[in-house]
């Protein structure tokens, strides 16, 4: 961290407002919190013309970053995605020269680096805690999007932790589910999952819920499931062929998707239209998934004299490895005085009796 001041453009994530054209402001709560927990001065720059050369060469930097790396736009799949391009763009940066300067931005960052403050031991919780109550529906609303949470927790308080990228969401300090963050308004996602406890009591609902269409759009209620529900409601009729889907689909709590869908590729193959046939199938899979795999051999034993292996038998290795036996060997001298005199026909001799 550095040990002087910061200069801040009024960013609107750390000011609230503005006083008059002075250097006060107005900073929100978690903005507080966040440089109070790093130990960060703050230097607030005057607002408009009067504050532009405040800034040094910055906004120059960041328009050399945007110009060079977001023209054109990037097309990505998700805000992580995005972000790892961006690190793996500023470490690249490290070996270029502004204007005429003698050293590159990583040579400067190197010298500079010692005279920093350590970072504190305790990391800062950045996301935003709320505290909700599950919908009738399974969902929880945060900032007019929702999201689902399992069936189980309708009507519980729940408690959210929303972070810039995913929304996490605790019930009783255990997490229960965990979403990719809607950068929309008004929209919603939904999870298959969360609600199968409760389509199993009401199949009916399933073919046209939003939970199932959005399943479709991520790639995990595959071609393949709808195949076999069509195979499966043509065997048992629409509502014992749903409840029979649904079955399969909660086996994905306890093996892989793409054993659940070999399983039931193969299900589908040999007419077998039942959640058992289903997870028969899947186990094979992974059995053979598990065959093919390449196995860690344990090192052999050294060669002889001839470079030939030696062949140790299985028991001197288990005996090597056992701590020496201090006891003394058994005697079996005690039982000789269970022993009689037998007499020539067989008959036990009577104590005493002389021969």
């Amino acid at each position: 961290m550095p040990t002087g001041k910061v200069r801040y453009d009024n960013l609107n994530s750390a000011v609230a407002q503005v006083l008059g054209f002075n250097r006060a402001r107005v900073e929100t709560e978690r903005w507080t919190a966040f440089r109070s927990h790093f130990g960060i001065e703050v230097f607030y720059c005057r607002p408009g013309i009067e504050g532009a050369h405040e800034k040094g060469g910055v906004e120059g930097q960041i328009g050399y970053f945007r110009r060079n790396h977001f023209v054109p736009v990037p097309e990505v799949g998700s805000l992580a995605e995005l972000n790892a391009m961006v690190d793996r763009w500023d470490e690249e940066d490290d070996a270029r020269r502004i204007r005429s300067r003698p050293r590159t931005i990583g040579e400067y960052f190197t010298a500079e680096q010692p005279l920093l403050k350590p970072l504190p031991a305790e990391p800062f919780e950045t996301g935003r805690l709320f505290a909700l109550r599950v919908d009738r529906y399974g969902q929880i609303s945060v900032r007019t999007n929702h999201y689902s949470v399992p069936v189980r927790l309708i009507g519980r308080r729940v408690r959210v932790m929303l972070h810039a990228s995913e929304l996490v969401i605790y019930d009783d300090g255990v997490e229960v589910a965990r979403h990719e963050r809607l950068m929309t308004k008004a929209g919603s996602r939904l999870v298959l999952d969360h609600y199968l406890e409760a389509l199993v009591r009401k199949p009916g609902a399933l073919p046209g819920s939003t939970a199932l269409e959005q399943a479709r759009s991520a790639g995990k209620f595959t071609p393949v499931h709808d195949a076999w529900w069509a195979a499966a409601c043509k065997a048992h009729g629409d509502r014992d062929g749903t409840r029979a889907l649904i079955e399969v689909l909660l086996l994905g709590r306890h093996m892989p998707h793409e054993h659940l869908v070999a399983g039931l590729a193969a299900a589908l193959r040999a007419g077998a239209m039942t959640s058992d046939a289903v997870a028969l199938e899947a186990r094979k899979a992974a059995e053979a998934d598990d065959a093919t795999a390449p196995a860690v051999l344990p090192e052999g034993p050294e060669p002889d004299r001839f470079g030939q292996p030696k062949v140790t038998s299985l028991t001197e290795r288990r005996l090597a490895h056992l701590p020496p036996d201090t006891r003394p060997l058994p005697s079996v001298a005690v039982y000789d005085q269970l022993l009689r005199r037998r007499r020539p026909g067989g008959r036990p001799r009577p104590e005493g009796e002389e021969p």
